[in-house]
Parts: structure tokens; C-alpha cells; sequence
């Protein structure tokens, strides 16, 4: 299945409310007036888009309608996913080697998982990996990131529950040195109720990163589930302020009819989602790309 086809298939609960409403809007309407702008509003609303990015992406459209002269609906579809392209679009995700990949996020999220896939696939890629179980904290979270490790086929670093997450970033990147290891994808702790406290584990973590290993590029993504929705939004907003954030992975798209959130967080954070995850399978997260995650919603 190609790259496409998986983002669509994985789409298909949003593409299904989402464009069927699109379609409906394009039937009952044959000019663009108040009324046909006003119900596109609705849906992205809908879709989990964003107040404040629905009005932007709508008052683009305005815009682009009435300088290009765009008189009916189907055209001004459209132009919509063009907007929408232009909004998500974001340069590539420069891939360092060696890098050191910290992976950020609450529990739940589907972080572990998202750590399993990523491992797959720069493996099959044809990199060298290692993966560093620095959430000490949450109970069994090294036990269940060793199972993905396996399935994954690829080493991990580990200490007992409890230990500090920057003695296990130590022993990873000295493992990934001594193993000429591309790529050290580090597990941290998803805790939000002490901000400051995360803050500084997280600065621990990195300095350990930039004083023992510092020919590598240091990257943060975080973990993001795309059923919460807007609610996802405001943990992409309080992370943003604790850590210097790379980019998104947006999981469990399969699982939602509201996608749009991928729009709202580019737009309103700055923040370019870089991998998705459509499914439980090893192979289930795609790089994002902006064209192809468009099209699947339409």
C-alpha cells in the first residue's frame, strides 16, 4: 500500500463526516454569498480546525475567491485545500547522524508505541538505532518500551524505576558512541502537573546530551493524540512553554473524525506535525505530508 493510500485509509473517519458535508455544502449552494461562507465556517469548526483558524483559512478564501473571480462552490473546494496545503506546509525534518530524538508527551498518548514505530522505520531505512527508557517514573514504562524494542529489533538502554532520567540519557548516549548508532530516540516522562519540574528534567536530559555527545543534532517531538482534540491543542501549548519543541507526532488519527487538529496546531503554535500515526501496526506511522493528508480528508 502506498504512502497515500495508508493516509486515507487511516483518514477515513474524518474524510467521511468531513466531505460529506463538504459535498453537501457544494450541492445546496450555487454561488459563493454569506450563508455558503458562514456553513463552511461550521464544518472546519467541526473538523477541529479552530476557531482562529477557521477564520483564517476562510477569510483567505474570501480573498482568493474574489481577486481570482471564483464564482462557484465546487472551485472554491478547491481553493480551500489549497489554503489548507499552505498552512500544514513545513520544511522537512532535517535527519541528523548521529541525532538524539526526545520524545515528549502525557501519558497515554500513545508515546511508546509512537518510540516502537519511529525505530522500525529509521531501521528500515537502513539506520542504526538504540532506544534510551528515560520515563523512570510511570510504572512498567521500560517494560512496555522493551516489548516495542523487540518488535522493533532494536537495542534499549534501561535502569530500574525510580533512577534519574539523566543517568539513563548518559548511559544511551554512551551506548549509541560505542556502537556508532544513528539514531538514540530517548522515552521521557509525560508529567504536567509540575511544570517547572519537567522543565528541569528535561534541561538536565539535554545538557547531558550536549556535554556528552555534541557532534549530535538534538531533536524534540512531541506526542500529541488527535481523539482529544482541542484538547490536544492546549498540551501542545503548555509543552511549547517548557521545551524547545521540533514538531508533532500526531497518533490515533485512525480513531477520530476530527483530523483538522493537525491544522490548528501548525497554525496557531508554529508547530509542523512531523509523523502520524493511523493504526497499531508496526508500519501504521507515516511521515506527514501536507498534500497527501489533505487530499485524504477531501
Amino acid at each position: 500500500m502506498g504512502l497515500f493510500d495508508k493516509i486515507r485509509n487511516g483518514m477515513k473517519r474524518t474524510r467521511e463526516i468531513f466531505s460529506g458535508r463538504m459535498d453537501e455544502l457544494v450541492e445546496n449552494y450555487k454561488e459563493l454569498d454569506d450563508d455558503f461562507y458562514e456553513d463552511l465556517t461550521d464544518i472546519l469548526i467541526m473538523a477541529d480546525v479552530g476557531v482562529k483558524t477557521t477564520e483564517l483559512a476562510v477569510n483567505r478564501l474570501r480573498e482568493k475567491c474574489t481577486s481570482e473571480k471564483i464564482g462557484n462552490p465546487e472551485a472554491a473546494r478547491e481553493a480551500l485545500k489549497g489554503i489548507l496545503v499552505d498552512i500544514l506546509r513545513a520544511e522537512p525534518m532535517p535527519l541528523k547522524s548521529p541525532m538524539v530524538l526526545m520524545v515528549i508527551g502525557v501519558n497515554g498518548v500513545g508515546k511508546t508505541t509512537s518510540i516502537g514505530k519511529m525505530a522500525a522505520r529509521f531501521k528500515a531505512m537502513g539506520r542504526r538505532v538504540i532506544i534510551c527508557a528515560g520515563d523512570t517514573f510511570r510504572a512498567a514504562a521500560a517494560d512496555q518500551l522493551t516489548v516495542w524494542s523487540e518488535r522493533a529489533d532494536v537495542p534499549i538502554i534501561k535502569q530500574g524505576e525510580g533512577a534519574d532520567p539523566a543517568a539513563v540519557v548518559f548511559d544511551g548516549v554512551q551506548a549509541a558512541k560505542s556502537r556508532h548508532a544513528d539514531v538514540l530516540i530517548v522515552d521521557t516522562a509525560g508529567r504536567l502537573h509540575n511544570k517547572s519540574h519537567l522543565m528541569e528534567e528535561l534541561r538536565k536530559m539535554n545538557r547531558v546530551v550536549e556535554r556528552e555527545y555534541p557532534g549530535a543534532g538534538l531533536t524534540a517531538l512531541l506526542v500529541i493524540d488527535a481523539t482529544t482534540g482541542q484538547n490536544g491543542l492546549e498540551q501542545a501549548k503548555v509543552f511549547s512553554e517548557v521545551a524547545n519543541l521540533d514538531g508533532i507526532i500526531l497518533t490515533k488519527l485512525d480513531g477520530t473524525a476530527k483530523g483538522g487538529i493537525a491544522i490548528a496546531i501548525r497554525n496557531e503554535l508554529g508547530l509542523p506535525v512531523r509523523y502520524i500515526g493511523l493504526g497499531e501496526q508496526l508500519d501504521d506511522m507515516q511521515p506527514f505530508d501536507a498534500a497527501s493528508f489533505v487530499d485524504a480528508i477531501f
